[in-house]
């Protein structure tokens, strides 16, 4: 990575980053499962999520592929925290400031993987599964799609998961 990591962080718009070694994070059945309730209703419906990105075990050994995970978040500020509108407003933001970090990292990376918060957003109807993905530079896999646990990320990383009363963060990592 770039000397001036700070500042590819800043224009990116990340709130916090922290770098941990890909094969001190867990990647668990457990999280999959969750994927697999469907909560977020976007199981089997994109190639940013399970089942297209693969099994646990493929996500693993392809994460753990890189050397250095970075984790990064952006916080969001709410009315309140029943601020349903305001949730899903910083989850479309969070997706540009990955965006955003992607296009930053490009000029220094020719090897890495990006994820994001849950599904993808590019396009307003996915080709998944029938057809393959319109801009595959541009997907970025769930974080939580790949098995992890992103609270215990945030603590591994040295970064806060909650921060603060009215206010939702999402996480992402890059893999370098």
């Amino acid at each position: 990575m770039p000397e001036n990591l700070q500042e590819i962080m800043d224009r990116a718009g990340v709130y916090r980053f922290g770098i941990v070694d890909p094969k001190d994070v867990d990647f668990s059945e457990t999280v999959r499962g969750y994927c697999e309730e469907n909560l977020c209703r976007q199981y089997g419906k994109t190639w940013a999520c399970p089942p297209a990105v693969g099994t646990v075990s493929e996500c693993r050994e392809r994460a753990q592929s890189y050397g250095n995970m970075l984790v990064f978040s952006g916080k969001f500020d709410l009315e309140d925290s029943l601020d349903f509108e305001g949730m899903g407003a910083a989850m479309v933001e969070f997706k540009n400031i990955s965006q955003r970090l992607d296009d930053e990292v490009k000029p220094y990376l020719s090897d890495y993987l990006l994820l994001s918060n849950e599904g993808c957003g590019k396009c307003e109807s996915c080709t998944y599964p029938d057809n393959p993905c319109r801009f595959p530079e541009k997907l970025h896999g769930s974080i939580e799609g790949y098995g992890i646990f992103v609270n215990e990320l945030a603590a591994k990383a040295g970064m806060g998961y909650n921060n603060g009363e009215n206010t939702v963060t999402f996480f992402g990592a890059l893999l370098y």
